[in-house]
């Protein structure tokens, strides 16, 4: 809704990780206070403006260099780069690659506050990695994977079965000083979709390694007017954000959400951005583009639209965006 019209660590194995923990677990506590004021947390979520990032999904059309230059002359502040399966940087490459591509984002004068990554599971060869690199290029957020339910599993056995592995990914996530976050994306197979089952995992978590990648298209999608009751909910561990709009369209005798530019569908972002106001929630933010711009939005290597057409629209939902946040 239109906002002027309504106001070398990858050697070590999980086990042996958690074993040195253990030591550090029999060391005087810190109290609450400490805990909240140490210094470079990523969880400090509530320090500085707002930085609107591109989420490189939809620039995967470019190389390193091409990416970050159109970023920056779109006028975004970082980059949400994809390190997954088909992302701008190949997961078994994160140690080789993802220095490339930090160091093309900063030689463009952007940052990186953060990278889409596939991770669920502490114990997959290539998490450490990837956090190990993430965290040594200064990197401070990563979004994970996501958790599904299956017909085969009841609701309880699928979140039993998550809990300790986001309990381990937090030890993970501490040692390399870098937090993970976990976005709500709507569907009927997601975990985290309906946010209480995301707030069940997380609610006895440290919030300064684990949180909410809160995505406010999806949880209007899933939770219609009570989106706001989900904001207050999962507040405390919202440590990134997603910004991206919808409309529900009849197609086949069938009302499904269709993707849109920011300020033309459901999406009440006067209200939101109060809220995240009222909460003091500054964390970082990706702009997702996921309507129809030549394959752009789907991470395409090769765009079928005119390229200008897309970079247009890029400026476009960031513009949106400035004005919201104003």
């Amino acid at each position: 809704m239109n906002c002027e019209r309504r106001k070398s660590d990858d050697k070590l194995s999980r086990r042996d990780f958690l074993g040195t923990t253990a030591l550090v677990a029999a060391l005087p506590s810190l109290s609450a206070a400490q805990r909240t004021a140490s210094p470079g947390a990523p969880g400090d979520k509530k320090a500085g403006p707002v930085k609107i990032c591109i989420f490189s999904k939809h620039l995967q059309w470019l190389d390193y260099r091409g990416m970050a230059q159109t970023a920056a002359e779109i006028g975004f502040d970082g980059v949400d780069l994809t390190v997954r399966p088909g992302g701008h940087v190949s997961p078994e490459r994160a140690a080789e690659d993802l220095p490339k591509a930090v160091r093309a984002v900063k030689a463009a004068g952007l940052d990186v506050p953060m990278i889409t990554t596939a991770i669920t599971n502490p114990d997959d060869k290539l998490t450490a990695r990837i956090l190990s690199a993430a965290s040594q290029a200064g990197i401070r957020h990563y979004r994970m994977g996501y958790y599904r339910y299956e017909d085969s599993k009841s609701i309880r056995q699928t979140l039993s079965e998550a809990k300790p592995m986001l309990r381990d990914l937090v030890e993970l996530n501490k040692h390399h000083g870098i937090a993970g976050t976990y976005q709500n994306h709507a569907g009927g197979k997601y975990v985290g979709a309906p946010i209480w089952d995301l707030y069940h995992l997380l609610r006895d978590l440290d919030a300064r390694w684990i949180g909410c990648q809160f995505d406010i298209r999806h949880a209007t999608v899933e939770g219609g007017t009570v989106w706001p009751t989900h904001v207050r909910l999962i507040s405390e561990y919202i440590n990134t954000l997603v910004a991206k709009d919808f409309l529900w369209a009849k197609r086949n005798s069938v009302w499904r959400p269709q993707n849109c530019p920011l300020g033309e569908g459901m999406v009440d972002f006067q209200a939101y951005f109060k809220m995240l106001s009222k909460a003091r929630i500054t964390a970082p933010m990706s702009l997702h583009l996921e309507y129809p711009l030549g394959g752009a939005e789907h991470g395409a290597k090769q765009l079928t639209a005119d390229k200008e057409k897309v970079i247009e629209a890029m400026r476009k939902d960031l513009h949106f965006l400035r004005k919201c946040l104003i």
